[in-house]
């Protein structure tokens, strides 16, 4: 297939674009290069050194063989130039990773917040649209996240994107029927990913169009069997209080010895998926696409659910790490259990990563082999959903007065 995979320079999408190159397919990455503005923005670097995209792709072609190409696009921005370059290219399959995608930079300001609402709502409905007016019927895979269902504990199993409801008729009889399981968005850009569903939801319905959307929990680990082909291709890790994943997070605090950070009394609980698995994913449902109008596919895409403060003791009895209890920067509830249906991707083939030490020392060792590239002061979470929660937290760069125990 040739595809276009809109993003392809950030975490998820660039070991997808070399997965995806590896098993045969004409990869076309489409980016604006955001995620390396951020970085500069925020006066932070990936742990891992990354060259260029342009460099990373020669790399790939001399390790290879097979080609990668580049396009600098803002496709939030630049929808005639998006759209020409889908008139002209016209790939069988897109990947949409291009969005903002922490939570704690959504929050920052209100200038976040505007720019992840405009960037990332129109980067979706300008990719839709283009489909729709050149008559391109490319199979769409957006890359959304577990957090559209919110993270309140009901009890039952969270399904896979549609709730089956029974409604009261008009003349007392009961009639069923599946809607969207109802959004619960826990910042802006979560919020971002529930209008994602619901333009998609419009878009299948009126326009036939065939789309994927993927619910995926926090990713963890850097390498995939690609990244490991030549050190240049390796994949950003990010370590940072706004992008950082949790468990990267504590993995590296216990590479430099920083003691790990849990908000709060570390209660909630969080689904899970190793970046190998991730990638796997994609390539999974882009080879299962659904019918022309058809609604749209959703996958819960994740492979287990951990408590946060399980993690932290999990790590420091591994690395003999001290843990820090911090003031939570998030509106959300202390405690919530998650249950989660991933019955799709096992149906189709999915062998899980599972959190093993193994895995864990690996990550640990690419932590400590790039040590000499950390900013300690930028490991705090300090982005406070409200004002209230932000007059709380207490900043402190240099992590001096964090209250650690064993």
């Amino acid at each position: 297939m040739k595809i276009a995979v809109l993003g392809g320079d950030g975490f998820v999408g660039w070991p997808t674009c070399l997965h995806l190159s590896d098993a045969g397919h004409d990869v076309h990455i489409l980016d604006n290069l955001s995620r390396r503005w951020i970085d500069t923005e925020l006066g932070v670097q990936s742990l891992t050194p990354m060259d260029s995209i342009q460099e990373r792709t020669r790399i790939w072609h001399n390790e290879t063989g097979r080609r990668i190409h580049f396009n600098l696009i803002d496709i939030a921005k630049d929808y005639e130039l998006l759209k020409g370059w889908l008139a002209k290219n016209r790939p069988d399959a897109i990947v949409h990773f291009a969005e903002q995608r922490a939570a704690p930079y959504s929050m920052k300001s209100d200038r976040h917040k505007n720019y992840t609402v405009n960037n990332n709502v129109n980067a979706t409905h300008n990719v839709l649209n283009a489909l729709v007016e050149l008559d391109l019927d490319a199979h769409l895979v957006h890359l959304g996240t577990m957090g559209v269902y919110g993270y309140s504990t009901v009890g039952a199993a969270i399904p896979e994107g549609y709730l089956p409801v029974g409604i009261e008729t008009m003349d007392g009889r009961t009639v069923s029927q599946e809607i969207l399981y109802p959004g619960n968005p826990g910042s802006i850009y979560h919020m971002t990913k529930v209008l994602d569903q619901q333009l998609f939801a419009f878009y299948a319905k009126n326009d036939g169009l065939r789309i994927t959307d993927l619910h995926q929990g926090i990713v963890w680990g850097t390498h995939t069997q690609q990244t490991r082909r030549h050190e240049q291709l390796i994949n950003r890790f990010d370590y940072d209080g706004d992008y950082g994943t949790v468990l990267n997070r504590f993995l590296i605090q216990a590479a430099i010895g920083y003691p790990l950070t849990v908000h709060g009394v570390g209660g909630q609980t969080r689904a899970f998926i190793h970046i190998q698995d991730s990638v796997r994913c994609i390539e999974i449902a882009l080879n299962n696409p659904p019918a022309k109008n058809s609604r749209v596919e959703i996958f819960n895409q994740m492979t287990e659910t951990h408590r946060v403060r399980d993690l932290a003791e999990m790590i420091s009895k591994m690395s003999g790490t001290e843990i820090a209890w911090l003031p939570n920067p998030r509106k959300e509830a202390p405690e919530n259990d998650l249950v989660v249906k991933n019955d799709k991707f096992l149906g189709l083939g999915l062998k899980p990563t599972t959190l093993g030490e193994g895995l864990l020392a690996e990550i640990v060792d690419v932590a400590k082999k790039y040590a000499y590239r950390v900013d300690r002061t930028r490991v705090p979470a300090v982005s406070a959903w409200t004002k209230d929660i932000a007059a709380k937290i207490e900043h402190d760069p240099e992590g001096k007065r964090l209250k650690s125990v064993s």
